[in-house]
Parts: C-alpha cells; structure tokens; sequence
C-alpha cells in the first residue's frame, strides 16, 4: 500500500514537469539560453541578424525511455518590420512521443527613436503540426484487455500559438498563449474495442498554457539579469513560477556567464509515508554556465528536483548550441545591453 500511495503520488507530481511532452514544446530553463524564440513567437527576428538553437535534453541516464527532447530553431529579420523563424522538435516519454514543426511570423513596431534604439513592441503568430504517438506494441496482460490495442497508434493536430512582446533597452516582458485552439485528442481512443462509440474516454481539447515574463538587465562589463517566468495550464489549473537570475562578464575573447533558476509549482500532492501523511510542491534548482565566443553559443543546465518523494536521484541535464550572423556590423546592433535582441 506504500509503495503504491508513493508511486501514486510520483506519477502526479511528474505530470507537472513531463506531461506536457503531449501538448507542444515542454518549457524547461532552454529559454535562458538565449533561446526566447523557442517560447514566445512574438521574439522571431528580434535581433538585426539570425540565429540557430540546438538543443539536446535528457532525464535520469540511469532509467530506460526516461523523459528526452530535442529542437532546431532558426529565426530572422525579414525587412525593417518582420520576423520570421522555424523549430522541429522531438520529445518522447516512455511509450509516448511527439514530432512537430512550428513556423512563425512576427511584426516589429518601432515605438519611439532611431533604428539603434530598442524600443519595440512585437507581435507573434506561430502554426504547429504535430504528430503524436503511443507504442503499444510492447504491452503485455494475461488475459485480453480491450483497452489496449497492442500496435503503434499516431494522431496528427494543428494548432497555433500567441505572444506579444515588449522590448526597450535593457528591460523586456513577453506574453504568450500556447494551444489557442480547441483540439480534441483521439490518439487514446483509437483501437480501443472497450469503446466503441467514444464514452469511455474524456475528451479533452482545452490544450492552453498562458506564460508571462519580465526582466532587466543591470550593469555594463559585469552585467546582472534578473527575471521572472510565470505558467498557468487552463485545463489542470496547474502554476508555476521560475525566479531566475544570470551574471555576464565580457572577456577578451567574447562574454562568460552563469546563472541559477528556481521553478515552484503553486499546487502540491499529497503522500503517505511511514504512517504520516505530507503535500510535497515541484521545486527545480537549475544552474545554468555558457559562453559566447565570436558568433557561437555553448550552454549546459542541470535541473535538480528537490522533495522527499522522487523517483530517481538523478537530474535533468541540457546542452544548447548556438550561432549568430548576419549582424557583424557594430552599426547594426542596438545601443544597449540586450543579449537577446543583440548578435
């Protein structure tokens, strides 16, 4: 009875960092990689140049078909005013998994000042096409279960994305809906001869997430970047909350820097343990080191889950690869200290 109530409770408390492998992009700590696009499609060309994001994630080395993730991301200026940009990704979850692509246009209004001057509000609209998966090939039961349909059974949706962004100077704040559209998932009832007439199986098409951020950027040679990332998933009622705050430092042969995010969940589930009864809260402690030479980015994070339940010791563990061009020209750049809208 413990080891079920306990790995009741994993099972819950995980859906609050993993299950969102099934609804788009999983927003883990890439985005403070210089990676703003990859969440908010209002950031596509922001900057006077392109840049391409690679990035690799893994959870738990040690467990089989643990959680993994993987995007390709490029965006750029298109004309004085546009922004365009394009992201594949692939997640997978045990016996789940996700291949999808993103295309993005955004729109640049220059609100006050000279090209130099950031001050712009942007706007962003992003399509998804998705094709989702569960491999049921490898289900076993002793006796026949109508619920399982033993194949590899897939489902495409579309769907699109949201966001507004504010940018001027060394402050910023971003705004986005994911999932704007009703899309009922039938991938759960497909193959299912215990529901013939799709009773059994809630539909679920409220998909929406709302983030919300805000930071600044203090400093010149040394350089501090507060900021603040808030998640809200309609459907589940589910929060979130990353305080986050990196340190830059210019060096002769580009720029170093570091960081630490701190991701609260609002909402805890409850456990049972040694005859005691607990509510445990989602609480990640990310660090973050990466370094900017010439035109390239290299980042690593490590998220490291605190708690008394947890399902394995290990950590999360994240790389992002970087590449800037088409903004050599110190003319080009924005007068201020802005990493993201600056190559």
């Amino acid at each position: 009875m413990r080891r079920c109530l306990i790995l009741s409770t994993f099972v819950l408390f995980c859906c609050v960092f993993t299950s969102k492998a099934q609804e788009g992009i999983p927003v883990y700590f890439d985005y403070l990689a210089d990676n703003y696009y990859l969440v908010y499609p209002s950031m596509a060309g922001i900057s006077e140049g392109t840049k391409i994001r690679l990035t690799a994630r893994q959870q738990w080395f040690d467990v089989e078909d643990a959680p993994n993730l993987q995007t390709l991301n490029i965006n750029s200026r298109v004309g004085e005013k546009s922004g365009i940009g394009g992201i594949i990704f692939n997640d997978a979850n045990g016996f789940h998994s996700q291949t999808g692509f993103k295309f993005t246009y955004a729109h640049h209004l220059q609100l006050a000042g000279d090209f130099r001057t950031l001050n712009q509000l942007s706007f962003g609209l992003s399509g998804t096409a998705l094709l989702s998966s569960v491999d049921e090939t490898e289900f076993r039961s002793v006796a026949f279960d109508p619920a399982i349909a033993g194949s590899k059974i897939t489902s495409s949706y579309f769907n699109f994305d949201l966001g507004v962004s504010y940018n001027y100077r060394e402050f910023y704040s971003h705004f986005t809906i994911l999932n704007v559209l009703a899309s009922t998932r039938e991938i759960y009832r497909i193959g299912r001869a215990d529901d013939p007439d799709n009773l059994v199986v809630p539909r679920v098409d409220n998909l929406r997430r709302y983030l919300f951020s805000v930071g600044y950027v203090f400093g010149r040679k040394t350089r501090i970047e507060p900021s603040v990332l808030l998640q809200l998933t309609e459907f589940t009622e589910e929060a979130t909350v990353d305080f986050n705050a990196k340190v830059y430092r210019d060096v002769e042969f580009g720029t170093i820097w570091g960081g630490l995010s701190y991701r609260r969940s609002f909402d805890g589930a409850q456990f049972q343990q040694d005859g005691s009864f607990g509510e445990q809260r989602l609480q990640l402690f990310t660090p973050i080191v990466g370094i900017n030479y010439k035109n390239f980015l290299v980042s690593y994070n490590y998220s490291y889950q605190s708690g008394d339940i947890r399902f394995d010791n290990g950590g999360f563990h994240q790389i992002t690869l970087g590449y800037d061009f088409g903004q050599n020209d110190q003319e080009k750049r924005y007068d201020c200290y802005c990493p993201a809208a600056n190559n």
